[in-house]
This record gives structure tokens, sequence and C-alpha cells, in this order.
């Protein structure tokens, strides 16, 4: 049996004998206590690896000293100081130990890689393994969390210090870039590149002829579905190999750097007007001091062929419709089967078009990229409610599909939860962090009277009671005994409107494969051509223990 972490350690550069040297080789099993988690990252694709596998090596000999051998090694390449990035390879490298208790140790090599949040996270990490008599180590700085938890937490602090100055510095450098005309980093537009240590834009060789023909049918009025089939059908990629789509070629008109100008972007921020790592569509070019826009190199346009060109796209713009009009807000749903219906030629994924499923390829990339299959929408949505009514009523109540529905309709019904959940948990962050801050002041500092400490640390410690309790509540999963019956669910369908439809249905099946018309005209019963799969199998050991346990309550309730 192989390691799950072996293609991982080999992505880093470990050859097969160094792991077996380093004890990385093998599947470990044993006592928790005896077993322990890695944690490895590296903030840039650009940061060495000989770096991080010496780090590696580092943090097995420490383990082999300690007695541990390292059930998994988790790596990602994540920025840990951006409160909206989410640690997918931490979070199962904790849950490790916290939820599941396979070991007992989580190793990491600097402060800086376990988090640069500061005190917050870090200290509800070390309440959660205390709860389990768990550990973290951090080898480089020598710190054992059961022995030396404050002193992790300032290292915390600092690193999340250090992170605000790079950011900072990093922002004033953008900007001055920017202001100098020079090209900030990030992908490029077709048609152009950025020489290495030019700082500015040129034309690309292979991409520039194609990019200006682009611009050429623009300016010539050409439809943007026009142009991507011309493209298509003549066998022309994008940069990444694939097909041109409609919204490709409207991305592409609308970038103010297409024309080699300096863009300025606004960042998307949430309610509390954190930094939520998005930018808002469009941008507009950066003006000089004499309100001029700023060059950062050569364009595929002009900027006047720029400005004629979204303008020509303005023109065939239709209020209240998706061509063109930015101003609707939210779109209310409509039809049911978006993002489960998939078309039977290319298997890709079909799309409302109006009283139509039509397949999405074909109405994006042009008949080259698919035939296509189209069929009437009110026509498919009443078969797939028969079929998935009769696929829910021969369900057994308990059936693991029953579960997964009944929670996902839970989840549909209270949105509000999921985001109250986040704020709670955020709020709970920040509080903890107050905490140790106020016992860094008062123990290590000095800087504190006994009786303000004590005041202000009651004070912080029923903010934080009261925040863990509301945290709990929200964890809990709801009853879902009320949604635990077919014929409850198959009612529930009737009065649940097209969004609520929507949850039902992908709770229950992967997708709908709709199979193409034989001839035109084919009379063939329309249930007959769509091809579900569903997320439960009748040859599923799960489904059929579900049934055997009902079938056994109902003999004996009958007996």
């Amino acid at each position: 049996m192989e390691r799950e972490d072996l293609p991982n350690l080999r992505a880093l550069g470990f050859e097969d004998d160094e792991l077996m040297a380093l004890g990385l080789w093998e599947v470990v099993t044993g006592s928790p206590a005896d077993l322990a988690e890695m944690y490895v990252r590296r903030s840039k694709k650009k940061d060495t690896l000989s770096s991080l596998r010496e780090q590696v090596r580092r943090m097995c000999w420490h383990a082999s000293q300690e007695g541990k051998r390292i059930r998994h090694v988790w790596f990602e390449q994540k920025s840990a100081s951006k409160a909206y990035v989410r640690r997918e390879e931490f979070e199962n490298a904790t849950a490790a130990i916290a939820d599941a208790g396979l070991s007992k140790t989580l190793y990491v090599f600097k402060t800086s890689r376990l988090s640069r949040r500061g005190m917050g996270q870090v200290g509800l990490l070390l309440d959660k393994f205390e709860e389990r008599q768990a550990r973290i180590y951090v080898v480089a700085e020598n710190i054992d969390s059961t022995r030396s938890r404050m002193v992790l937490a300032i290292l915390s602090e600092q690193a999340r210090d250090q992170a605000s100055d790079i950011s900072e510095f990093t922002k004033n450098g953008i900007n001055g870039n920017k202001a100098d005309g020079r090209w900030t980093g990030g992908v490029t537009p077709f048609g152009l590149y950025s020489p290495k240590g030019s700082g500015k834009l040129a034309h690309q060789p292979t991409e520039y002829p194609v990019a200006r023909r682009i611009a050429e049918y623009l300016l010539d009025r050409k439809t943007p579905n026009w142009i991507t089939e011309k493209l298509n059908s003549e066998g022309i990629p994008t940069r990444h190999g694939k097909k041109w789509s409609g919204p490709g070629i409207i991305s592409l008109a609308h970038s103010v750097a297409w024309a080699g100008l300096v863009v300025k972007r606004e960042k998307m921020l949430d309610q509390h007007g954190n930094d939520t790592g998005k930018y808002h569509r469009g941008g507009s070019p950066l003006l000089d001091k004499k309100g001029n826009p700023i060059s950062c190199g050569q364009g595929v346009v002009t900027f006047a062929e720029h400005v004629k060109i979204n303008a020509i796209l303005a023109e065939r713009a239709q209020p209240g419709t998706s061509i063109g009009d930015r101003t609707r807000g939210k779109r209310e749903i409509v039809a049911l089967l978006s993002g489960t219906l998939l078309c039977g030629l290319c298997n890709g994924p079909m799309a409302n078009g109006g009283v139509n499923y039509r397949c999405y390829a074909r109405q994006t990339e042009g008949p080259s990229s698919c035939k296509g299959v189209s069929t009437e929408r009110t026509r498919v949505d009443s078969a797939v409610e028969i079929m998935w009514l009769n696929h829910v009523l021969r369900l057994a109540p308990d059936s693991p599909t029953i579960q997964a529905i009944a929670r996902d309709w839970l989840s549909y019904q209270d949105p509000e939860r999921d985001a109250r959940k986040a704020h709670v948990n955020a709020a709970l962050e920040s509080a903890v962090g107050r905490e140790m801050k106020l016992e860094k002041e008062f123990f290590v500092l000095g800087r504190m009277d006994e009786d303000k400490y004590d005041r202000l640390r009651e004070q912080v410690a029923a903010q934080i009671a009261e925040l863990k309790a509301e945290a709990a509540e929200l964890s809990e999963e709801a009853d879902l005994t009320p949604l635990m019956d077919p014929e409850s669910l198959a009612a529930l369908w009737q009065g649940a409107g097209i969004g609520g439809q929507r949850a039902l249905l992908k709770a229950a099946a992967k997708g709908i494969t709709l199979l193409p018309s034989k001839f035109r005209g084919d009379r063939t019963p329309i249930l007959d051509r769509l091809i579900p799969e569903w997320r439960d199998d009748r040859g599923n050991q799960a489904e059929d223990a579900a049934w055997d346990r009902w079938e056994a309550r109902r003999t004996q309730a009958a007996v």
C-alpha cells in the first residue's frame, strides 16, 4: 500500500531512497501518541524547493529524536496572511488531530509557516489541541505549545506584523510602478507579453497577429460569437490551447491593458471593510496629473480603438436582458436544470436559452466545437420532476441520500446560518487575540497592574465564553427527523419553488445527460433520452444497509 502523501513528497523533489531513510516511504500506523502530522507551506511558486526539502529533513530528524513517526506530510502553496484565503491542507492537518484523533503532534518549521494572522487564530487552535491533549511543535524556534504557549502566541503576533509590513511595502511598490508606467505583473492580455526585466508590455510574436484580427473584426462590428466561430473553425486556439468563446472575446475587448494602458481597478471589500482578495469587473485607465491615460508599453489596439470597440458593444446592450446589461443586479432563478443538465454529444453543461436548454459549448464556442443538443425547457423540467419523485420514493427513509437531501434543504432554507457562523468565528478569534495580548501586557511586559488585568480579563473571558457557546450552537446539526421520509420530501418538492427544487435536485443527482434526437422530428419520449447519474446506487452497500435497517424496523413494528 502506498502513502497518500507520496505524490506530494515526490513533487517536492525527494528520491525514493531518501524517503525510505527519512521514514516517509511506508504507510504509518500505531497509537496516536506515537504519530505526528507535518505541515509544509510556501507562499509563492517561485520559492525554491530545496529550502522546503531541508525543512522536511529537519522536522523528520526532530520527530525521530522524540520517537515520533510522521503519519502524513501536508503541503500547500498558499499565503497565510490574508484572512479570506482558505488553507485546505492546513485544515486537513489540524482536523487529523483535533477531529479524527489520528495523531497527537503537529510539526511546523517556523511560527510564520503556522500562521501570520496573529494570536487569535493560534490561540483558538491551541485550545482545540489542548482538549485533545495534543500539541504543536515549532522546530526552528524549538517551541512546544504545551510548555511555551505564550511564547508561541507572541511570535505569531510578530509574524502578523511582518505580514502587514510586507503588504504595505508591496502596495507602495505597485502604486509607484503604475505611476511610472510599468507593468506590475500578472496575466497579460492575449497578444501581449512583458519581456523579462523590461516592466513594459510588448507584442507577443505568435499571438499578436491573431489578436489584431480580433480587434479588426470588432471594429468592423462583427459579433463576439461570429468571431468565436471564425477562429474555432480555423483551428486557432487560445493561449492555453482551448477553444475561443464569446464571453472570452468580450472580456478581451473590455481589457484596458489590451490597449497598452495601466489599469485602475477597485478592490472588493466585505461588510466590515476587509479585503476579499477580489476586484470589481472592468476597470478604467489610470490617469496622470494632466488627465491623460498612462501607457505601460505597446497595445493590440490604440486607446481610441479601445473606446470605439466598447461603444460598439454597448450599442448592442439590451436593458433587462443578459445581453450587456450589468445594472440588473441578481437575477431571479427560472431554470430548474442549469448546472445539472449535460449535453449528450460533448458531455458539457447545458444552459438556459430562454424557452430552451442549449449546449453551452455550442452557444459560446460555435458549431465547430459541438453540434449541440437543444430541447424545450418546460418539457425537460416536467420529465425530471417525475424522475426525481420516483427516485426519492424508492429510497429507504434513513438512506445516505435522504440525509444529504435533508441537510441541503435546511442549508438552503437558512443561508444566513453559515454567514453568522463565519462572523462568530471571526469575532471569537479576535476576542482570543485580545485575551492573549492582555496576558502579554501583564505577565511578559509588566505594563499593567493586577486589578486592571483582572477586570479586563474577566470581561474578555465572558465574551469568549458567550461566543464559544454560540459557535457550538451554530455547529450543531439541525434535526433532520421531519425530513427523513421520502413522502415528506416529495410533498416538499411541490411547494419549494424553482430555487428550492434546484437544491433538492442537486442533492440527489450528480448530473443528467440529455441524449440527442435520432433525427429531425424524432418522437422518442423525453424520459428515454434522459440518463441520470444519481448520487446513490442500488448496488451501494450503504444504501442496501439502510434498506435492511428499515425492513427490520418495519417487521418489528408489525409483530
